[in-house]
């Protein structure tokens, strides 16, 4: 592997603390939530988050899609500090835990800082295979740009080669995002996104549409894809014209075409770039081998990110974020450690 340069990806999101339980179905039905919800917690949830820790076996595990992401894909390198993290948390223990776990798997995260808000969480309600995420952002909810424009950072953000946001920082703070997006298209860099959940596409249309012309690389899975596609009147719920469409969406730097990765569980991921369209085969794990779903997506990002900042192909993205996929899938939470193996 080659050696790879500090800062290299930049990755911006909502660092939030995972509080993973096993509960019961019925549990699911008392709240009202599906079995692989992703949504954001109303006041109707916030006693979820009470009786998690006072009624189940809970496990504290550092969160938020793109700092899982970048946990992989530091994992997989093993090169400390290639990847960097902003993202805002408050000042209480839950804060030095966070930035303790993902220091400690490799991330310089550099948190903006809220004395008067709780440092992010999310509940992770497990059933079986599947996972019901509730996210409280909290302080995640508060980043602003200013963070951008203090000296260290900026140098940080306009010396990465790589730039990395999740769709779900779009109820956070556009303005970011689109420095961001401005910062890479004005250094010819990849600007990475990705669609992050349903409810982006339906209720934070304008905005993702405002930032969709920046992006050069677009992450999505089946359900995501579709609720795009509705929302979009691409008139075709067929997943690969989904894909064609993305890729013709307007796009700023004619220097790459736009590539779009849509996943679909255990059915092959599919590659959509200029105008083909490649699959990539999921192996099936054994019942007994899954643990938890929980990050699996993040790893998958992870993976492919690996790979893509060591300038390595797409079919190496993908087939490493497949394998990363898998090897959080036999893990609790979104979890890392040990050799990464990578075949």
């Amino acid at each position: 592997m080659a050696h790879l340069r500090k800062g290299t990806l930049l990755g911006m999101g909502n660092p939030l603390l995972d509080i993973s339980a096993v509960v019961e179905p019925e549990y699911l039905v008392k709240h009202n939530l599906g079995p692989d919800d992703a949504i954001l917690a109303e006041d109707k949830h916030k006693e979820i988050f009470v009786q998690l820790q006072e009624k189940y076996k809970v496990e504290y595990i550092a969160g938020g899609s793109v700092q899982n992401s970048l946990r992989v894909c530091q994992w997989i390198i093993n090169q400390p500090n290639v990847a960097v993290f902003f993202g805002c948390v408050g000042e209480e223990k839950y804060a030095k835990i966070l930035q303790e776990q993902a220091e400690k798997d490799g991330v310089d995260v550099r948190y903006q800082k809220r004395k008067e808000h709780e440092t992010g969480k999310c509940a992770v309600l497990v059933t079986g295979k599947h996972r019901s995420l509730i996210a409280d952002l909290s302080a995640a909810n508060h980043f602003s740009e200013d963070h951008l424009k203090i000296e260290e950072n900026f140098k940080i953000m306009t010396n990465a080669d790589f730039y990395y946001v999740s769709g779900f920082f779009l109820t956070v703070s556009p303005p970011s995002i689109l420095t961001f997006a401005k910062t890479a298209l004005e250094r010819n860099k990849p600007f990475i996104m990705n669609l992050s959940a349903p409810f982006i596409s339906q209720f934070f249309k304008e905005r993702l549409m405002e930032a969709m012309p920046y992006i050069d690389i677009l992450f999505g899975n089946e359900t995501e894809a579709l609720t795009f596609a509705t929302e979009q009147n691409f008139e075709t719920k067929n997943l690969k014209e989904i894909g064609q469409k993305m890729t013709k969406l307007k796009k700023l730097n004619s220097n790459r075409p736009r590539v779009v990765v849509l996943t679909q569980g255990h059915n092959p991921v599919l590659l959509f770039e200029n105008d083909t369209i490649r699959e990539f085969p999921v192996l099936e794990l054994k019942e007994s081998d899954i643990v938890d779903t929980n990050g699996a997506g993040d790893a998958f990002v992870g993976g492919f990110l690996a790979q893509l900042i060591q300038n390595n192909s797409y079919e190496e993205c993908i087939k490493c974020g497949i394998c990363a996929a898998r090897a959080i899938i036999k893990r609790s939470g979104c979890s890392v450690g040990g050799d990464f193996e990578f075949s």
